[in-house]
């Protein structure tokens, strides 16, 4: 079956993209994993003893990322309703991280409150409706922000993929009402039609 117009403009933009060069020489998952790689280095999110939970982690390019930056004093969970190759020096969860077993898994992984930062670079299928795709991504970014109340210590951080859309300033209200900092950042690796931006949160409940 011949390939469409729009699968053929994808793959010449993949052919072109610096990031998917620098992957696939890398050993990265996804090029998504240079997006971690310049806010960790901005924002210093993840140190050496980090307790980090990843949220729709497949296929693990932020996992991979996270692992290194936590070394072996640290920890990491890889979260997906998708499957997983296993990352070394992290733990792989199936399964919907609302599921009340799922959760129950987590929490037996983690000490209470005891994690550092929840990172989130979850986005929905995109279906071209627009009120479908955003209601779908502001359910994703909702998601992330339940655990990471579950989770997090005092102080902790979230690290959340949003889209801009109707419901984006709602969402960074509730946002604003649990972290003492956040800003708003978009990564080189972002395409720069994407509408996709990333909450750095920092200082949870304090």
């Amino acid at each position: 079956m011949a390939r469409g117009a729009s699968s053929n403009r994808w793959l010449e933009r993949q052919a072109k993209d610096k990031y998917v060069k620098q992957r696939d020489g890398h050993g990265y998952r996804s090029r998504a994993a240079y997006k971690l790689l310049e806010l960790n280095q901005r924002e210093r999110l993840i140190r050496p003893g980090s307790v980090v939970l990843d949220l729709g982690a497949a296929p693990g390019g932020w996992t991979q990322v996270a692992a290194l930056a936590v070394g072996g004093a640290g920890k990491v969970v890889a979260l997906d309703i998708l499957e997983m190759q296993p990352v070394k020096g992290a733990t792989v969860v199936l399964g919907d991280c609302l599921v009340p077993d799922v959760q129950s898994q987590l929490a037996e992984i983690f000490t209470a409150n005891a994690v550092d930062l929840v990172m989130s670079d979850m986005a929905p299928n995109i279906t071209g409706i627009s009120a479908r795709d955003e209601a779908a991504a502001t359910e994703l970014a909702e998601t992330a922000l339940t655990i990471a109340q579950q989770f997090l210590r005092p102080g902790g951080a979230l690290l959340m993929k949003l889209f801009q859309s109707r419901e984006t300033d709602a969402i960074l209200s509730d946002v604003n009402r649990l972290f003492r900092t956040v800003v708003r950042r978009k990564p080189d690796a972002s395409r720069a039609k994407s509408r996709e931006f990333y909450v750095v949160a920092k200082q949870f409940g304090l």
